[in-house]
């Protein structure tokens, strides 16, 4: 699925239960037009992370947002923030 469409990769993982882990903003673009409630995102915004960085950062989000909640949910994670956003974006 390296290759995929960014429509296929979301149907993909909303039929498999999956949550994206991405910093591409395409995915929440996609979301928030079609009004989808499913498919949850991690979005990592605002640079560069190290893959310490990332780890550290997406272990939080995790501590701080419960498992169930994931699905239906956008979280966006920055270096000095993490928020969440429940789908469907209207």
């Amino acid at each position: 699925m390296y290759n995929a469409m960014d429509e296929t990769l979301l149907d993909y993982a909303r039929t498999n239960s999956m949550v994206v882990i991405t910093a591409d903003l395409d995915y929440p673009r996609l979301l928030a037009l079609t009004q989808e409630e499913g498919t949850g995102t991690i979005l990592f915004r605002g640079g560069n992370f190290t893959e310490k960085q990332t780890l550290m950062l997406l272990s939080r989000a995790l501590e701080l947002i419960p498992i169930s909640e994931l699905e239906g949910s956008i979280i966006v994670i920055e270096q000095e923030r993490i928020r969440r956003k429940r789908l469907p974006i209207t």
